[in-house]
């Protein structure tokens, strides 16, 4: 019997391509969304089900209810505030048979926390933007400005402004916001795979069309110093896992690369790297169910270009209660 994996957040783009690749990997997907019209609900061949928001007090028992039903052999998460639940959850889910491959408590605050990333890359020395929080707006630098959710996903809540002021503003509509020096230059995401002795692969990719926090036209390419920059940014937070770092390469600046943030997943473009040749969910595979994982299936080839595009999943008559 093919291993059944409960793939979580299927109607952002990283649960949605995650729960199908998985599949075309020959395992059964159970593909859950707190919205019940998440678009990976209505996958071919998947077991749909709907769960509490992560934030809800119900979402503990949800999910445990679910996994106790379903039994699934692991989960695979792709929204971030889940993680602390499940991380809370390791044990009663061991209990029930599911496998689970979660970075540590730290590692998720960091990544989670744009104020607490900022902070952690700062005292590690690695390139990010200055940060500041709404009452420390005098300490902002000069110029255009970001300000943006402290603990938003998928580019939901950016906005740039020109000025302090501008910024105070926005601050004010923004919730439990920070702010940022605006970074100029080519955006690059990098999809890592890092396996639990600490060893990292990185796949780098140009984020050349962005729409809604989604690259939608990614190109991969090779670059030295960004790499290097990347598996810093990986050391300093102590990820493990499946995950993906943003930034930007500078033509200009004190420093080349600068990496924005890093999110304890997927990310939305990584087929992308699989379209260069890297065996990244095969192997994320291998390792989740404790297999050591094999670097070398995880190269690639640059500049190789993949564009998403939105499709019709199916159609039908009436309604449903």
């Amino acid at each position: 019997m093919p291993r059944r994996i409960l793939v979580t957040g299927v109607g952002g783009a990283p649960g949605f391509d995650l729960a199908r690749s998985v599949q075309r990997l020959g395992y059964k997907v159970l593909a859950a969304d707190a919205d019940p019209y998440a678009a990976g609900l209505l996958l071919p061949e998947v077991t749909a089900h709907v769960l509490p928001p992560a934030t809800d007090a119900a979402y503990c028992a949800g999910i445990l209810r679910l996994c106790a039903k379903s039994r699934p052999d692991a989960v695979l998460s792709t929204v971030e505030r889940e993680l602390p639940r499940l991380i809370g959850l390791r044990r009663p889910l061991a209990d029930l048979g599911v496998t689970t491959w979660l970075p540590g408590r730290n590692a998720v605050t960091a990544c989670g926390d744009k104020a607490r990333f900022a902070a952690v890359l700062t005292e590690h020395g690695v390139p990010t933007p200055r940060t500041v929080l709404p009452d420390e707006l005098e300490r902002a630098p000069d110029g255009p400005l970001v300000v943006k959710p402290r603990h938003g996903q998928g580019g939901k809540g950016v906005q740039v402004c020109r000025t302090r002021e501008q910024a105070n503003v926005l601050c004010e509509l923004t919730p439990a916001p920070i702010v940022q020096e605006y970074v100029r230059g080519r955006e690059f995401t990098a999809d890592c795979l890092v396996d639990r002795a600490g060893r990292a692969s990185v796949i780098l990719r140009y984020r050349l069309l962005v729409k809604g926090g989604l690259a939608v036209v990614s190109r991969t390419f090779s670059d030295r110093e960004v790499e290097q920059c990347t598996l810093a940014a990986l050391s300093a937070t102590g990820i493990t896992g499946a995950c993906c770092v943003q930034g930007f390469i500078r033509e200009d600046g004190p420093q080349r690369v600068v990496i924005t943030e890093a999110n304890a997943r997927v990310g939305g473009g990584f087929p992308a790297s699989v379209a260069a040749g890297a065996d990244y969910i095969g192997q994320y595979l291998r390792g989740l169910f404790r297999q050591d994982i094999d670097h070398g299936r995880l190269t690639y080839n640059p500049d190789v270009t993949l564009t998403k595009y939105v499709e019709t999943l199916t159609t039908s008559e009436g309604t449903k209660q």
